[in-house]
């Protein structure tokens, strides 16, 4: 199996994208990203794009041909790729496998989302559909919710509080005031989290990710080929991904994420790599309880401290272990689809030293988390600067 790098990408700003379609947007960002690996469309083998629901939100499907297309690119092979809110990070993954085995040599990884042409309860709706239709969204459970029950238990086993979990949504929209494609360019103070609007109890309107629109690429090649196209290589030194029960009432705990735990086990061990030994960290914030509960379950505290190392400014950029320096879903936005590419190139752009304001020190080894509906799908990805 080749060694696998990221030689470049590209983004458009995340937010509420009222003029901008969902073709401009892609065509945007993977323009970007081929400038970036100074490559041009004629040398792309293949594309991996993630995607949740453009059916539900644009009333579109068959996109991998309507992106082939209006990228000027067919007849390429493209592929959607689908797993909730870890479709961006599985594109990324499928992309690797792809070079990685040798079948393709320069592959496209992206991801798109375009959530917020329809009105929010439409939204909701959509996202919805990524839990137990029968034995949850059914009886009105809603995505919020769930998190809002792990929450509850995380709080009644370790002692978590409201404020722990309100830091997070502090620190992650500091770091987005930094990026300048971020959603939200807003301050928050724990007072002001904790007096927004309440969603699902204990989880305020300001601990949740909102709806966004977005995309990014990133261009993958054969790691012993990546200095043809860039003098910075970013490897993609592991990957992993697992599953678990749809529903939450079949699982075996609310405290944590069995998925995200297997498939950290896998990219480490692929990666030879410990928690230890990774400098920066984007993880799947979608509400605040979901970042304290990634912290843990990625090993980087024991069970139940993810509140307390927050509280204490390790995940800070300043921290021992800066996590989600581009804003996290929180602050820089999650149009789903496009979440698990936009974590990466944040990485590749620490390990680089291109990441401006917001750059983490001496960032050598960079991990990605994104988790797909409550925990059904989770893929880890670790980066190595080459």
């Amino acid at each position: 199996m080749r060694k696998v790098a990221v030689v470049g990408g590209g983004q458009t700003k995340f937010g509420e994208l009222w003029d901008t379609s969902f073709r401009q947007m892609i065509i945007e960002a993977g323009t970007r990203a081929l400038e970036d690996a100074g490559i041009s469309g004629e040398e792309i083998d293949a594309m991996y794009v993630g995607n949740m629901s453009s059916g539900q939100f644009i009333q579109q499907e068959h996109i991998a041909s309507l992106i082939a297309d209006h990228s000027g690119l067919a007849p390429v092979p493209c592929t959607r790729v689908e797993a909730a809110c870890a479709s961006g990070g599985l594109a990324l993954r499928e992309a690797m496998v792809a070079v990685a085995s040798g079948i393709h040599d320069v592959v496209v990884a992206a991801g798109i989302e375009k959530m917020t042409d329809v009105i929010t309860e439409v939204g909701q709706e959509a996202l919805a559909t990524v839990s137990d239709q029968e034995w949850e969204a059914f009886v009105g459970a809603t995505f919020p919710s769930f998190f809002a029950l792990m929450a509850r238990r995380h709080m009644h086993e370790f002692g978590t509080t409201e404020e722990q979990m309100a830091l997070v949504a502090v620190k992650n929209h500091h770091n987005a005031c930094l990026n300048a494609y971020a959603q939200h360019h807003v301050e928050l103070t724990v007072e002001r989290v904790l007096q927004s609007p309440l969603v699902s109890s204990p989880l305020k309107m300001l601990e949740c990710a909102s709806l966004t629109d977005g995309a990014a690429c990133l261009v993958l090649v054969p790691l012993e080929e990546a200095r043809k196209y860039t003098d910075t290589p970013v490897e993609i030194a592991g990957s992993g991904q697992a599953s678990d029960t749809i529903a939450l009432a079949d699982r075996e705990s609310l405290v944590g994420l069995r998925a995200t735990r297997e498939a950290a086990r896998k990219a480490y061990r692929m990666a030879r790599i410990e928690p230890k030994q990774v400098d920066v960290a984007e993880v799947h914030d979608s509400t605040t309880i979901s970042e304290l509960m990634a912290l843990e379950d990625l090993g980087f505290c024991r069970k139940g401290e993810g509140g307390k190392i927050t509280e204490e400014g390790l995940t800070a950029i300043d921290g021992t272990l800066p996590v989600n320096p581009s804003g996290g879903l929180e602050g820089r936005g999650h149009p789903i689809g496009a979440t698990g590419i936009a974590q990466a190139l944040e990485i590749v752009l620490q390990l680089r030293g291109e990441a401006g304001k917001r750059q983490v020190r001496k960032a050598e080894v960079g991990l990605t988390h994104n988790v797909g509906g409550s925990g059904g799908t989770a893929v880890v990805h670790l980066f190595r600067r080459r």
